[in-house]
Order: C-alpha cells, then sequence, then structure tokens
C-alpha cells in the first residue's frame, strides 16, 4: 500500500469562507473527505495522510518527516508556490514525487501568481481544476510509483 501526503498551506484551511468564487465553497475538512472517498471508491491502494499549516517552517519539517516515510506528495503550497525556496529545497532534499496542485488557475490569475519556484523540483503541476486536481495528482503519483 502506497503512502501519500496531501498537504495543504497557507489560508487553505479557510476554504468555504476565503473567496469562494476562486477556492469553491468546499472547507478543507470537506475536501480531504472527498478526496479521500474518491481514492476509496477508485480501489486506489492508498494510505492518504492530510495535513495543513499556515507557517513555511513548520510545512518544511513535515516535508522532511516523509523521508523513508511517504511514497508521494500531492502540495498546495499556497502563496509559498510564488517564493519559498525552502519548501522548495525541502521537496528536493527528500527525494520524494511531489505533484503541486492549485485550486484555481494561477496562470490565469494575478501576475505574481504565473511563477511557481516549486515546479522544477515536482513531476507535475496541476492547476484550475478545484478539488479534482487532487485526485488526478494522485493518480500521477500512483502511475509514477509502478
Amino acid at each position: 500500500m502506497k503512502k501519500i501526503l496531501i498537504m495543504n498551506g497557507p489560508n487553505l484551511n479557510m476554504l468555504g469562507i476565503r473567496e469562494p468564487g476562486v477556492y469553491g465553497s468546499m472547507s478543507l475538512g470537506d475536501m480531504n473527505d472527498f478526496i479521500q472517498a474518491q481514492a476509496k471508491e477508485q480501489a486506489y491502494n492508498v494510505e492518504l495522510e492530510f495535513f495543513q499549516s499556515n507557517h513555511e517552517g513548520v510545512m518544511i519539517d513535515k516535508l522532511h518527516e516523509c523521508y523513508g516515510r511517504k511514497d508521494g506528495i500531492v502540495l498546495n503550497a499556497g502563496a509559498y508556490t510564488h517564493y519559498s525556496y525552502a519548501i522548495r529545497d525541502a521537496i528536493s532534499s527528500i527525494g520524494i514525487p511531489c505533484v503541486e496542485v492549485h485550486l484555481s488557475d494561477i496562470h490565469a490569475r494575478e501576475g505574481f501568481r504565473h511563477v511557481s519556484v516549486i515546479q522544477e523540483v515536482c513531476l507535475a503541476q496541476i492547476c484550475g481544476m478545484g478539488v479534482k486536481g487532487y485526485i488526478e495528482a494522485l493518480k500521477i503519483l500512483l502511475e509514477e510509483e509502478k
């Protein structure tokens, strides 16, 4: 059984409240439940762990904890996507396949959101698919590990 971390960064704990026109009306808990249910429905042989933090260092510590313990990471780094070289370095250092996910299409938003400093150390970037992007990321990770 593959062990996958679903990691969400800053402000994602405010899903359903923060800009529902951009991020949707689903809460983070509802989103996690949806991802878990989809994984079960698709009969993915996967154990999911869900984690969210608003703190860069806590996210880095969690990424480091994955070393030798997880087979893949689905990461929505939120705003850290655009400037956290520390998170980029953490992803790179642990050598675990990671897929970058964004609920909205970052390339169709404000100019500062168009750049991802973590994209180069991830297998793929998925954006603009809402919660379904997390399911696509799981598929990519499960295919990568065959």
